[in-house]
């Protein structure tokens, strides 16, 4: 940022400014957050994940799936609290670093 603080005010050489440069580019990575899905399956469960997973996604998922079996994981079925899916900061910073190429998510499971 320190482009945006030295010269915020000047013309660049293509005749745009920078500071709205600056202001976009903080605007979009104030609102490029994190993202939670979350499957509430049956009460209660462990406040800590019994398993998660990071699962590799390229160009931005489109078209693909993963799986991971709950009910493996919790030993039965009506072991498994919730289920959740998450971007993390991490998971986005690699999305935006690769340009979507590699955009990895995470799958937390737990269990009763």
């Amino acid at each position: 940022m320190a482009i945006c603080g030295a010269a915020w005010w000047r013309k660049d050489k293509t005749g745009g400014y920078v500071k709205i440069i600056c202001y976009i580019s903080a605007a979009a990575l104030l609102f490029s957050g994190c993202a939670t899905q979350t499957f509430n399956l049956t009460g209660g469960g462990s406040a800590m994940p019994t398993q998660d997973v990071r699962q590799p996604f390229f160009l931005s998922g489109i078209g693909q799936t993963r799986t991971l079996d709950a009910a493996g994981v919790c030993g039965d079925a009506g072991k498994v609290a919730k289920v959740e899916t998450i971007t993390t900061g991490m998971d986005g910073l690699l999305g935006a670093v690769t340009f979507g190429i590699y955009t990895p998510r995470h799958a937390r499971v737990y269990c009763k």
